[in-house]
């Protein structure tokens, strides 16, 4: 399937300045995106609704064993990018390979950049950049108990043979 949404960085930076002279906001956020899941999908709608246009660069296959381990991604970046492609409120998507979007944010001035709640603002990449430029940075509640390692150990856990019952012999 052909994935319309997914850019090179030159033409979404030509796209976002056209946006921009539009008056309208670009909204930019990131991440690996592996097991999508409800944590993701709140989070990418809250972002879109901040401003007209969300971007979402993705971590490429090899950015995500760079960044969680040879096990990651269970999920290969072309289906992560295409699942994100279908969501309606995901307007752009980049794929990238090193291990921070900074020299994309860089690239791009979006007039937003977002990030889940538990990362400090002194941890966002490409935030003094940002705010630089007189956008801002907005931290988006984490949705609690919803996480990818969390959804693999849970699949690992129920995987696994039951322990024997232990019964004492009356």
């Amino acid at each position: 399937m052909k994935n319309t949404k997914l850019m090179t960085l030159v033409d979404l930076t030509k796209q976002v300045r056209a946006f921009q002279k539009k008056k309208k906001k670009v909204v930019f956020t990131n991440g690996c995106f592996d097991i999508l899941h409800v944590g993701h999908i709140r989070y990418l709608s809250a972002a879109r609704a901040l401003g007209d246009v969300l971007i979402v660069a993705v971590n490429s296959d090899r950015s995500v064993r760079a960044l969680k381990g040879e096990q990651r991604p269970i999920v290969p970046q072309r289906e992560r990018l295409e699942v994100l492609a279908a969501l309606s409120f995901v307007d752009y998507l980049l794929l990238f390979t090193g291990k921070t979007p900074g020299r994309l944010i860089n690239t791009l001035g979006p007039d937003i950049l977002v990030k889940g709640g538990d990362w400090s603002l002194e941890e966002i990449v490409g935030r003094k950049q940002v705010e630089a430029r007189g956008g801002k940075v907005v931290r988006i509640k984490v949705v609690r108990g919803a996480s990818t390692t969390g959804l693999i150990e849970r699949i690992v856990e129920k995987s696994l043979p039951a322990a024997p019952s232990r019964t004492r012999a009356v």
